[in-house]
């Protein structure tokens, strides 16, 4: 097909904007960029920049933010390659007529599922989604698996039920297992994360116990344009040390509708067997919701101390 050549350059531009961007930052191990992440498998991560297939938005959000760039700044970008692989895929059309009058239509694209533990394996859009459409993928094996061993114009078909379903509970799902804070309210309190791919710590010996939350526990209510105090607990469960350990979060660039605190949060040195309270400052904004924010600890040299391991978080209802 004559615009199958731009579809595969806006693939492959976009792809190597994200290896530039990976590059500029030392080019971080993927298993460490998984880590920082919390929400992506390092499979994933390494796919998105081999070309082969434009990577949805939010593996780019994931990406983008392991990297420490503001996901806003690729939007546009995406869009765009986005665009060039969807006008590429208006070909499909004429296969379907091919199947509807009894000719032979070309195989359908390579499909991929979601694995256990929600982390994304891949992408399932035979069909590119458009960004509006994102976080709205539901967790159906059994059709994503059929679209690999059937004609085009099923794949198209189960696309597109695909990306308009809602999960089983009857809320929309988030293939990334991060949702964002927008839109979520009262009634999405709490909030249970799915556990990272699994991934050794970054020192061997190293472990660390939640004991709890000292101050404002999950779903607790606070007025807007408050600030308060949140305090966690943790126990160094392990026999590595902390110093210089400190408490990274995961929503970067902070939005207005988002609680807001500082990006790093240090951890008095502890050793093994003893307890630590770790302590921020939260800000909460003028609007009324949910306030769902995620921190990774870190250990002296930046790097993720226990990439396999949920992130903190802290999550409060503001009105």
């Amino acid at each position: 097909m004559d615009d199958m050549p731009a579809r595969a350059k806006a693939i492959e531009d976009f792809a190597a904007a994200l290896r530039e961007l990976r590059k500029s930052v030392g080019n971080p191990p993927f298993r460490e960029m998984s880590g920082r992440s919390g929400a992506i498998s390092h499979t994933t991560l390494h796919e998105a920049t081999k070309g082969n297939r434009l990577p949805s938005w939010e593996t780019t959000v994931e990406f983008v933010k392991a990297c420490g760039a503001d996901p806003a700044a690729y939007r546009e970008r995406w869009e765009r390659a986005n665009l060039a692989v969807r006008s590429a895929g208006t070909g499909l059309e004429a296969s379907a007529a091919n199947v509807a009058e009894g000719r032979s239509a070309p195989s359908a694209p390579e499909s991929r599922t979601s694995r256990p533990g929600g982390e994304i394996a891949g992408d399932v859009r035979p069909v590119p989604s458009a960004p509006e459409d994102r976080g709205r993928f539901r967790r159906n094996r059994p059709a994503a698996l059929a679209v690999a061993a059937v004609g085009v114009v099923t794949a198209v078909l189960i696309a597109v039920a695909v990306s308009r379903g809602s999960g089983a509970d009857g809320h929309s799902s988030n293939p990334s297992g991060s949702p964002s804070n927008s839109g979520l309210s009262a009634a999405d309190c709490p909030i249970h994360a799915t556990s990272p791919p699994w991934s050794p710590p970054a020192h061997e010996g190293d472990s660390a116990k939640f004991i709890g939350d000292i101050t404002l526990t999950d779903c607790t209510r606070v007025g807007p344009r408050q600030t308060v105090t949140k305090v966690w607990r943790l126990k160094n469960a392990g026999t590595v040390p902390w110093k210089g350990y400190s408490l990274h979060r995961l929503d970067l660039p902070q939005r207005p509708d988002q609680c807001r605190t500082v990006s790093d949060i240090p951890i008095k040195d502890t050793r093994p067997g003893e307890t630590v309270d770790i302590r921020t400052e939260i800000t909460t904004p003028s609007k009324p919701g949910l306030c769902y924010v995620r921190f990774k600890m870190m250990e002296g040299s930046g790097r993720v101390a226990f990439p396999g391991g949920r992130p903190l978080n802290f999550q409060v209802i503001v009105g």
